[in-house]
């Protein structure tokens, strides 16, 4: 391609808007223009890598036996009602009406639709298993967008869904998955770890996360320092703190104005912040649910709200709402005599002796209270996990680092062939459900996350496989017959190698050449300039600060020697 020819808008100045790296280098390297909040068109540049991560994923899917196809991304909202899952998405989802007011959304997600598509063809074992997928734009209404391509309204999505009959073969179709992912992620040269995750909306008895480490990440993610345990902070757990053997103590009422935090409390009583046991009041679904937790410890609310069978409205209960389960200010909220739907308890409180907890009265908290004898509730792991507990599976320290996300695996089991009818004949003849698994990648997010690992404060290195062009082929001065000519030679002679190659014919500087090729992140560059009549050019890699000079007749092997270095095929 001919860069005078080409809508590359480069930019030299980083965008006001635009607060993480991948996002700048987008915009800079002319990949991408925002059109509204969340809303991005993609330009040539960008096109060519999102095409190129797409085609790798085609090929591992195809690979494993998975059939490509294509649903409608305007969805009925008769499916979704069939799920159960038009009210539980909430405003996340785009709904309308079409002219006869008959209700549609704009698909955030397709397990419906291919399980419809599925319960219609599928009738007999012999027919199954099945792995389906597509490549599609999804629709979601996030309430506040933002990072680029990381989170938005549009965006790009390989979902698959399996369909097996029975646990065994979900298992395996779960596996398959698991190996296309690793490979797709490892052919764009993305470090990403496999982490544990809730299913969430999707529903399911197990899901994982390819997450990769960055800073700028809204996952929190648990690593082990000793064994391979890794886990999303909303899925974590960790060893609960060996059960106090104090003996328990008679339980007193203590006066304690203007003392509301742990903080204050831990001021007030002259004891550590694991001594007291914190309520925290929620609202979910027109119900009110307290959570009691060691004072050092954070509520998981993705635990919580799993605990009472989930929620579609679930946040911090309003002072009003605090007032009237507690009788007290907010502050003073303790499990004893506390009138709410739900009362959960975590483990570690449910294992100390004589915690300070509120008193449900203003001003007071109460010393030495102990579960058991003078409350009650729902015990389990409400809590998330800190930087430094133990692990469950070795007993090693837990770190806790920030992640994004660029694919999900979820088993879903029969959740939605039970609720929409999709069934099939067993070889006795008896009508099972089929069993399902769930799989997507972000395609947008996945070479967000690309930018994120490979670049440096000149722009995008992009690797070889999903560069939007392998080699950019540079003459000095095209003003000057022999910089143009053999420019023009080396530009045709790729091109027939099958090399994707750009010529830049442009009248403009060396410079400023050299810093479009580097902000666009094209892996090879020849230079055409002054050793041209010694019939020799300049040869770069954009990962290496060396530059090296070779004859005419070396360039050939040089790219050939890349491409299998780089393990990507040519032509």
């Amino acid at each position: 391609m001919r860069m005078s020819k080409m809508l590359m808008p480069t930019l030299k100045e980083v965008p006001s808007d635009a607060e993480i790296t991948s996002h700048q280098l987008m915009l800079r390297a002319g990949m991408i223009r925002k059109m509204a909040s969340g809303v991005y068109n993609q330009l040539p540049m960008g096109i060519r890598v999102f095409n190129k991560i797409q085609n790798i994923i085609r090929e591992e899917m195809n690979a494993k036996g998975a059939q490509e196809i294509l649903c409608s991304g305007l969805i009925p909202s008769e499916l979704w009602k069939e799920s159960g899952r038009w009210d539980v998405m909430g405003p996340e989802m785009f709904r309308l009406k079409d002219r006869n007011e008959r209700s549609y959304c704009m698909g955030p997600t397709h397990e419906e639709v291919f399980t419809d598509i599925i319960r219609q063809e599928v009738t007999s074992y012999k027919q199954l298993p099945l792995n389906l997928y597509q490549i599609q734009v999804k629709y979601r209404d996030e309430r506040r967008p933002r990072f680029g391509v990381m989170r938005t309204k549009t965006f790009t999505m390989k979902d698959a869904y399996s369909f097996d009959v029975d646990q065994e073969g979900l298992d395996k179709s779960y596996q398959d998955m698991f190996e296309a992912y690793t490979n797709i992620f490892a052919r764009c040269e993305l470090e990403n770890s496999p982490v544990q995750a809730d299913s969430g909306a999707m529903g399911g008895s197990a899901s994982a996360e390819f997450m990769v480490k960055s800073e700028v990440g809204e996952d929190e993610i648990v690593f082990c320092t000793g064994c391979d345990y890794a886990a999303n902070i909303e899925k974590a757990t960790s060893v609960n703190h060996e059960p106090s053997t104090e003996e328990m103590k008679e339980m007193k009422e203590v006066h304690t104005p203007g003392v509301h935090t742990i903080k204050e409390l831990v001021e007030f009583f002259k004891e550590d912040a694991g001594k007291f046991a914190k309520t925290l009041i929620y609202y979910a679904d027109g119900k009110t649910v307290a959570v009691v937790v060691r004072g050092d410890r954070d509520v998981n609310e993705t635990k919580v709200a799993n605990a009472i069978g989930g929620a579609v409205e679930f946040e911090l209960a309003s002072e009003s709402t605090i007032k009237e389960v507690t009788g007290a200010e907010v502050g003073f909220a303790g499990p004893i005599g506390i009138k709410t739907d739900y009362i959960l308890i975590d483990q570690e409180v449910v294992d100390q002796r004589n915690v300070v907890i509120g008193a449900n009265k203003t001003e007071y908290h109460i010393e030495n209270a102990n579960y058991g004898r003078d409350f009650e509730g729902t015990v389990g792991d409400f809590r998330n996990v800190a930087e430094g507990d133990k692990c469950t599976k070795c007993g090693s320290s837990l770190e806790v680092a920030r992640g994004v996300e660029v694919g999900h695996i979820f088993k879903l089991g029969t959740k939605y062939s039970e609720s929409m009818g999709a069934t099939f004949l067993d070889n006795n003849g008896k009508s099972q459900p089929i069993v399902m698994g769930c799989y997507g990648i972000g395609v947008e997010r996945t070479a967000a996350a690309v930018i994120e690992q490979h670049h440096d404060e000149n722009g995008i290195i992009w690797p070889l496989a999903i560069a939007p062009y392998h080699v950019v082929v540079v003459p000095v001065n095209i003003k000057k017959d022999e910089h143009r000519e053999n420019a023009e030679k080396i530009y045709e002679e790729l091109k027939a190698m099958g090399v994707e190659v750009l010529l830049d014919d442009r009248d403009e500087r060396a410079g400023v050449k050299f810093k479009d090729s580097e902000l666009i992140g094209i892996p090879m560059r020849i230079t055409v300039g002054k050793d041209i009549v010694d019939g020799k050019v300049e040869f770069k890699l954009r990962n290496s600060a060396d530059k090296e000079v070779i004859g005419l007749d070396e360039i050939k092997s040089k790219i050939e020697s890349e491409f299998e270095k780089n393990n990507v095929k040519l032509g």
